[in-house]
């Protein structure tokens, strides 16, 4: 046991030290957020604009090493890949295309992530929603 005793205190001080590492959890404005449909907008703020819009509902533990900068950066590829706060900023063909991308992702069942909706159930598309979803990225919503 007192050999253990110092990797210990090391393995304590190290988790102390990286709550002192900041982290990005800005929301920055949104310059042309969607405009979409009611119904639409209710899906996409529920289960996608957490990650892919600059309202992010950064909850507590998103304050606590390590898992702070895993959701940091997984925030930040999922804006970077679509995000809604600036969906009029995007030409009609970039729009056509992320209308694609987002009836692939929701048919095959990639999105949300299963890691989001584990932590967030209201997340977890039904059919209706995912119906819903669909019908926009085709474009008749």
């Amino acid at each position: 046991m007192r050999k253990l005793r110092p990797l210990l205190l090391l393995v304590l001080t190290a988790v102390i030290a990286a709550q002192f590492v900041p982290v990005d959890r800005s929301n920055p404005p949104e310059s042309a957020p969607l405009q979409a449909p009611a119904e639409v907008m209710t899906v996409l703020k529920t289960s996608c604009f957490d990650c892919h819009s600059n309202q992010t509902a950064w909850p507590w533990y998103s304050r606590v090493a390590p898992v702070s900068w895993w959701l940091a950066h997984h925030v930040e590829e999922g804006r970077e890949h679509l995000n809604f706060s600036h969906w009029e900023d995007l030409t009609p063909q970039e729009k056509q295309h992320k209308r694609k991308e987002v009836a692939e992702e929701v048919r095959e069942g990639k999105m949300p992530l299963g890691s989001y909706v584990r932590g967030h159930k209201e997340a977890a598309l039904d059919d209706a929603e995912r119906d819903v979803l669909l019908r926009w990225a085709r474009g008749e919503l």
